[in-house]
Formats: C-alpha cells, structure tokens, sequence
C-alpha cells in the first residue's frame, strides 16, 4: 500500500492558501511524493508506560457502535456527480495541540461554511469520555500519538457533530459511508470531515470496552482530515491547511478502518 507523507502532528506552518490549480481544468498539483508502507514506517508508540486518564463515564450500556446512522444508498437519489470536482476557496490551519486534529477540521470546516469559532474553545468544550464515541478522551496537550483508549486518543465523530450543531451548522456524523457519496457530497461544495488513520495508513481495529460496558471500535493513530476533492482516480484533502491528493484506493483502506465515518453537511 501507498501513503503520503503528511503528519497528524502539527505542522511547523500553516497554509493559507487553496492550491494554485486552474479552475476550469481542475488539473492535479505537482505529484505528491508516496513511499511503500512496511512494518515500520508506522511511528512508533512512546517507551515511557502511559498513564491513563479516569474519567466519569455514565453507567449505562448502549450498543455505540450502531450508534451513528448509515446512509440508505438505495432510498436516495440518482447519484449524478461529475467525473472530477475540486472545492475551491476552502482554507485550514495548523492545529494548535498535538492531539486535536478533530477540532482543528471542525472549526476550518466550520468557517467554510461563514462560523468563525476559536480551535481553543472548540477544544474545551468538548465532553470527555474514555469512549471517543462519547466524547474527547486522554490529554489533547500529549506528545504520545497512537494510543487508544483509556491512555490519550481523541474523539469519534458524534460529539464533534454536536459540538458543531451547537454552533447552528447542520452537520451530521455518519458511518458506513461509501465513496459514491463521498463524490456526491464534494460535488455540491461540502467539504467533508472524514477519519482516516495516521498519513492515509492501515492499523487493526480493536474493539474497547469502557467503564460502562459499552463496546467502541478503535485504532491506533486515529486522525482526521477534511476531503475536498477527488477525480476518476484520487481523492484530495487537507490536512493541517495543506492539500494531498492520494489514490482512491489507499484512501479507502484507511478510511475503512473507523467504519467509514464521516460528519457532513446535511
């Protein structure tokens, strides 16, 4: 498998500006450099014993993995997006803390679509949870990547779509959702937040039970980036207010890991 090189840590700057690509042509940037994956060209996890962080889960058992709805191909509409669409005018940021790439997505999707909010206030807002389907989990500030719960990991797309709903976006956290409407999506000009693993790589699921009792699928080096684009053979994104464009295969490995999981704009 391929992967780009682009880091879920963040960035030393930040871009901000679009790709300098004409827009009636839609034409590719200048190739991206992609390298074999092997078995270590994954980063390696910290040597020191992490602490985990206790947090107050509620006791109350619900199935969370069926807890995010899935779109019904079959009910919807005639797919009828073009061959290739590439959003234009959308610009990110280099998140602020080594562990809140959700947040970071969130608000420069969020500004996209004309709300301004802070990355730091999204951040604190946030409920916290050792399920990341429940709310944030771990210490946002660690430099310690890759870890799953309950030791420092991030956050599932549900609590992120409420924190956004907070703010009167219509933004809806979706799993299972397929490349077909991917494409449908970005062909209406919405970006879309999607979780992905590491710099477009693979790691095994696993499932986490938390305090309550509640099963999670989770992965090590969960991170998100927002999809932007794509062609017949690629999809592009930002990641840390940078654009990548990988191949639609890679993309649809890693993307699978997490389920396919998605907040849109419906």
């Amino acid at each position: 498998m391929l992967v780009s090189m682009s880091g879920c840590k963040p960035s030393e700057s930040a871009v901000s500006e679009t790709p300098e690509l004409n827009q009636t042509e839609a034409p590719l940037p200048m190739p991206i450099t992609y390298q074999e994956v092997t078995e270590t060209s994954l980063p390696h996890l910290p040597d020191m014993t992490p602490t985990a962080i206790v947090v107050e889960t509620p006791d109350v058992t619900v199935e969370i993995n069926d807890a995010l709805p899935t779109l019904d191909s079959e009910s919807s509409s005639v797919f009828d997006y073009p061959e290739s669409h590439y959003i234009w005018g959308i610009v990110g940021h280099a998140q602020h803390y080594y562990l809140s790439c959700e947040s970071s997505a969130a608000v420069d999707w969020a500004w996209f679509f004309g709300v301004n909010i802070y990355e730091s206030t999204f951040q604190a807002d946030m409920p916290r949870s050792d399920n990341p389907d429940l709310g944030y989990v771990g210490d946002y500030t660690t430099r310690r990547w890759g870890q799953i719960p309950p030791y420092s990991y991030g956050v599932h797309a549900g609590p992120i779509a409420e924190g956004l709903r907070a703010y009167d976006l219509p933004a809806l956290a979706v799993k299972g959702y397929t490349l077909d409407e991917i494409k449908q999506k970005l062909s209406e000009d919405k970006p879309i937040i999607a979780w992905i693993i590491g710099n477009l790589e693979y790691s095994e699921p696993v499932e986490y039970v938390d305090q309550a009792g509640n099963t999670v699928i989770v992965a090590p080096y969960e991170h998100v980036v927002i999809l932007t684009g794509y062609n017949a053979e690629s999809i592009r994104y930002m990641n840390n207010g940078k654009f990548f464009d990988a191949p639609t295969e890679v993309f649809l490995t890693s993307f699978g890991v997490l389920g396919n999981m998605v907040v849109i704009y419906e």
